[in-house]
């Protein structure tokens, strides 16, 4: 039974698990990403260093696309500064560094 309940978590981080790989390793520590959390088609972190973003939420659509929102968090309140909708794999860190400000690669 343990067995099957812990392949079911995998299963729901599978989609995940392919954003962060899309993004790169080295993307990710050069953003300061933290707290990285993810659900059955999503993959959510905080980012350092960006005076215009803290957060970024993407979400795999139904197009076989991402949908980027780009969120400031600050004490208790939330704003969600941009959404970029039907976003192509290989264009996800360009999209990052036109809204956060910072570069993904040296």
């Amino acid at each position: 039974m343990l067995k099957k309940i812990v392949g079911l978590i995998e299963a729901d981080m599978t989609i995940a698990n392919t954003i962060r790989d899309q993004i790169g390793h080295k993307e990710l520590y050069m953003l300061g990403a933290q707290n990285l959390g993810g659900g059955e088609n999503y993959l959510s972190f905080k980012i350092r260093g960006s005076n215009k973003v803290s957060h970024i939420k993407i979400t795999l659509n139904g197009k076989d696309l991402y949908d980027m929102e780009f969120i400031k968090v600050r004490g208790t309140t939330m704003k969600k500064v941009n959404v970029e909708n039907d976003v192509y794999a290989e264009d996800l860190n360009k999209m990052i560094e036109k809204n956060t400000g910072l570069y993904t690669s040296l």
